[in-house]
């Protein structure tokens, strides 16, 4: 199987092409969006509305430009309108990588953006520096920088109805400072704690006021993660707390972690380390599951939550999650089954009346309003329309040809503008003396993209010198490139222009292979599978046929950097001294799994694979929907599916007969009815490669068969487990 997507990811030939191919879109343009929002890294959201307009903030970590801020009319079709800073304007040598300092796993992290006295405000900590805020009156900038100081991080603010203005920090024990109305720093002596250790609640605040009673939205990753909510009629307490999701995966499990043996010291970029990949509990949630990120009242009234969730190595991304207010606490998930939330569900605005949870509305003054509610811009902003009448936040492809990079594109650490170009309609990057990619600078960055993509580049060489090093790579730890240098002067005379080499950190290990290359041109190549943490490099010498070099290289998400894999296109010298150059053209991104229009079957006869048994679904003579031998293709075995619009589904056994669900859902509940309108409506649940859940919209629960009890289907499962393998999970083969 693995060699079959290699083969068909190589097939790809992305050269010369400028048109932007389709890109991973959440919404189904049937009126559902399906989980994530975007299957590239999108740290430590937080959702701001403004009038009907929405704005979603997140980490950068040490890539610039920082603090990066999307736009939506919808919740679901983003775009990127803004970065509050174009690079740090700190002086030290760590912000630039340089003399051997780096800000890796540290720079600016977990934003909260607001809005306030006609003002867009974006809090944000740097590691060292403190507190940090970025104003301005237009999303689009330029912004102002404060430099707030103080030892506060990780935070939530709110802006109270008596302007007072206050930050919401701390794990475990969570503390209340009050800041300076000027953004000039805390106040000083206004700290004190609201909720103290021992109460389970984390870090990750989002604070916000809601008809007079304060909500604070933090997640918690001790001993496993959730997330919480917990509520005072004062900022400063006392707080009561409970859970509001916890164990929703989706069917992720958490990926290995990079490790370091014990007691040997690991500095980013040092080859040599003895990495490790740590184990892979398949059943375990761990820290995967939704959390940390921002609610927010849709304009119709609706309740959503936009909290981050772990994808393995892509690293952490955004999930839309519809909310519940349930005894006046905001509820991820949905009546009947609260604390989960379907993968696949209405967009905003668009869900039947029937399926709709009860709004709370926002009674005027609350104070949430001063934060969120409607206000117009005095610009608005047009959501920019994309493939098939939506958008993507970003053009992954690029030519170079612009003036400016793509907004996708980031540098690894503040560059050095006087060793970068865009000359000719290409990128030009001047090889600067580094040991190693982690410590190249000008390495341009943008993240990978999953399920599945392959990234190609074209590589032009004729402006390289000895000891220079150019390429395509992984900015990961560990890290892997493919690239190439110039071999020794009797290699060349032997006829081999260049050298070929393909580096992985994790073994230490470089292979190397002499190539001609016809007008000092190359074409490199990443294949990712990254929903299964693994990648391969190719490259071609007529931009045609291209041939895999090195291992299929697993990949991990790790916390010493704190982010997933990134392309990067890279130049360096490493024999220490200013080299020479190199020029990319044309690269590409394609994704195979992005157009999920046939992921559905309409109009196909199919069997139904329990993933839990390997076994077929069964329409049982004696009225009961069970399974079979794993080799049974009778006509019982056979299912078709009616569609009901909106991503709604009937099943239909080709017997004639359809599903439907009895009195509670329990084992057993799950029959048949002759008649068409009785039949039971699902929305289909789409989780890629023919999987599948069928999520009832009457009592808000799965379809599902155990794999040991040896009962019949049932309609009372909360969702998939983190290894997919409870039952609830299904597999379509036509």
């Amino acid at each position: 199987m693995k060699k079959l997507l290699i083969a068909a990811l190589l097939a790809m030939t992305a050269v010369g092409t400028q048109a932007q191919t389709k890109s991973w879109t959440a919404d189904n343009g049937n009126g559902t969006f399906t989980n994530p929002l975007f299957y590239d890294e999108f740290s430590d959201p937080d959702i701001l509305r403004v009038g009907d307009d929405y704005y979603l903030a997140g980490t950068t970590m040490h890539a610039v430009p920082g603090l990066v801020i999307l736009h939506s009319k919808d919740l679901v079709n983003w775009e990127n309108v803004s970065y509050c800073f174009p690079r740090f304007d700190f002086p030290e040598d760590r912000f630039a990588l340089k003399n051997h300092q780096e800000i890796y796993g540290q720079g600016i992290w977990a934003p909260c953006i607001r809005y306030a006295n006609g003002q867009f405000y974006v809090f944000s900590n740097v590691n060292g520096k403190g507190l940090q805020c970025y104003t301005s009156k237009d999303i689009r900038g330029p912004w102002t920088h404060h430099n707030m100081k103080g030892n506060i991080y990780d935070l939530g603010v709110l802006f109270d109805d008596d302007g007072r203005v206050y930050a919401i920090h701390g794990y475990g024990t969570v503390k209340c400072t009050e800041l300076e109305p000027d953004m000039s720093g805390p106040k000083e002596g206004t700290e004190r704690v609201i909720i103290p250790e021992g109460n389970g609640v984390g870090e990750g605040h989002h604070m916000y006021k809601i008809n007079g009673m304060y909500y604070l939205i933090s997640t918690d990753y001790s001993p496993n993660g959730r997330t919480l909510c917990s509520r005072s009629k004062s900022i400063w307490g006392p707080y009561e707390t409970c859970v509001i999701t916890a164990d929703e995966t989706y069917g992720y499990h958490a990926a290995s972690l990079t490790q370091v043996p014990r007691g040997e010291k690991y500095r980013i970029g040092q080859d040599g380390t003895k990495f490790g990949l740590g184990p892979v509990d398949k059943d375990a949630t761990a820290c995967t599951n939704a959390h940390q990120g921002g609610i927010v009242q849709f304009k119709d009234g609706s309740w959503w939550a936009l909290f981050m969730m772990d994808f393995h190595s892509i690293g952490r991304t955004v999930c839309l999650m519809p909310m519940t207010w349930k005894d006046g606490w905001p509820m991820v998930g949905l009546e009947g089954n609260l604390g989960r939330a379907p993968r696949t569900w209405f967009k905003p605005g668009e869900a039947p009346q029937q399926t709709l949870p009860q709004p709370l509305p926002v009674r005027e003054g609350s104070g949430y309003s001063q934060d969120e509610a409607a206000m117009g811009l005095s610009t608005p902003l047009h959501h920019r329309e994309g493939q098939g009448g939506w958008s993507v936040p970003y053009n992954r492809s690029d030519d170079f040809n612009g003036k400016q990079l793509g907004r996708v594109w980031q540098w690894n650490h503040n560059p050095d503008d006087t060793k970068w170009s865009l000359k000719g309609g290409r990128l030009r990057i001047q090889a600067q003396p580094a040991e190693q990619l982690m410590w190249a600078r000008n390495t341009l960055t943008q993240r990978v993209i999953g399920p599945k993509s392959v990234a190609t580049v074209e590589l032009n060489l004729k402006g390289m010198k000895d000891g220079d090093v150019c390429g395509l790579g992984n900015i990961n730890v560990p890290c892997s490139w493919i690239g190439v240098s110039l071999p020794p002067s009797p290699s060349r005379r032997g006829g081999a222009e260049y050298l070929l080499r393909c580096f992985e950190q994790l073994t230490n290990d470089t292979v190397s292979v002499p190539i001609r290359l016809t007008g000092g041109k190359i074409w490199l190549r990443s294949i990712g599978d990254y929903d299964n943490d693994q990648a391969q490099y190719a490259y071609s010498v007529d931009g045609k046929t291209f041939q895999t070099v090195g291992r299929m290289m697993p990949l991990s998400y790790q916390l010493i950097s704190f982010q997933g894999s990134r392309h990067a296109l890279f130049a360096f010298n490493t024999k220490g001294k200013q080299g020479g150059y190199a020029e990319f053209d044309n690269f590409t991104v394609e994704e195979p799994c992005a157009d999920r229009s046939g992921n559905i079957p309409y109009g196909k006869t199919f069997r139904i694979i329990n993933k839990a048994t390997g076994r077929p679904a069964v329409c049982d003579p004696h009225g009961l929907l069970y399974d079979t031998r794993q080799g049974d293709r009778s006509e019982r075995t056979q299912f078709q599916i009616i569609d009901r619009g909106n991503g709604r589904v009937a099943l239909k056994c080709v017997d004639g007969r359809y599903v439907k669900v009895y009195g509670e859902g329990l084992p057993g509940d799950v029959r048949f009815t002759k008649d068409e309108q009785e039949a039971e409506v699902f929305l289909w649940q789409d989780y890629l490669d023919h999987d599948f859940m069928l999520f009832s919209l009457k009592n808000h629960r799965y379809i599902g068969k155990s794999p040991t009890t040896g009962s019949p289907y049932s309609m009372d499962y909360v969702g998939a487990d983190p290894a997919r393998r409870n039952g609830s999970v299904l597999h379509w083969e036509e």
